[in-house]
């Protein structure tokens, strides 16, 4: 499983011949200049909720790529509506898909999309693929919930947001990492505007006095599992 940090919030994940891009924000993110959507591979687009900075350039993805998109019922229905193929889940849902098995788990957060129309409920999603098995947590505060995922699911990384104010920040993710038991943790959601920057050093030094592994990627950086 190979991951690659595409800026903000925006993913892409290889397992086997599958690629996943996650809440693609690209465009419209000066970081990602060096991104051109246009040249992105894309079978699946998952998305955790309807925010613009979550949502932008799926449409434009998806009509090229033939991508099905996975979703809450309410951002599915929204783009299957403009003629674009997809698969909806709701809070607790499971399915198996070509690239493994994925569900579809709470967050706390809010979901409208640009014109503020309803967005359904924002959500996280747990990936099992390849015998590695992640944890996307999208835009959410601490929640208790996080605690549910390991009575579950052995996590071999976990992707959480850090740069507070929309979001958890470092701290709340520490306590995150601690819930669902995992220490290899990769941060995102971090430095895209002003209300989210952080300090990188900060950030991974309260990791590592937890004896946790904070991994801040540059765009267009890959880790693999």
């Amino acid at each position: 499983m190979k991951i690659t940090f595409l800026g903000h919030a925006s993913l892409q994940i290889n397992i086997g011949d599958i690629t996943i891009l996650v809440d693609p924000f690209i465009s419209g993110n000066p970081k990602a200049s060096s991104i051109d959507i246009d040249t992105l591979k894309a079978d699946y687009i998952l998305l955790t909720h309807a925010h613009q900075d979550h949502i932008l350039d799926v449409e434009a993805i998806a009509k090229r790529t033939e991508a099905v998109i996975v979703s809450n019922y309410e951002i599915v229905t929204h783009f299957q509506n403009k003629g674009l193929e997809g698969h909806p889940m709701n809070l607790g849902g499971n399915w198996d898909f070509e690239f493994g098995k994925l569900k579809y788990v709470n967050a706390i957060h809010t979901s409208s999309f640009p014109d503020g129309s309803y967005g359904g409920q924002p959500g996280g999603f747990v990936i099992e693929g390849e015998r590695k098995n992640i944890y996307i947590a999208g835009d959410t505060a601490l929640t208790y919930d996080m605690k549910l995922i390991p009575l579950q699911t052995k996590l071999d990384l976990a992707i959480l947001p850090i740069g507070d104010n929309f979001t958890m920040g470092i701290d709340d993710a520490l306590i995150a990492a601690d819930f669902v038991e995992c220490d290899k943790i990769l941060g995102y959601h971090f430095d895209t505007f002003g209300y989210i920057e952080i300090d990188h050093e900060s950030a991974k030094r309260k990791f590592f006095e937890n004896d946790k592994d904070l991994m801040l990627l540059e765009i267009g950086e890959s880790i693999e599992l």
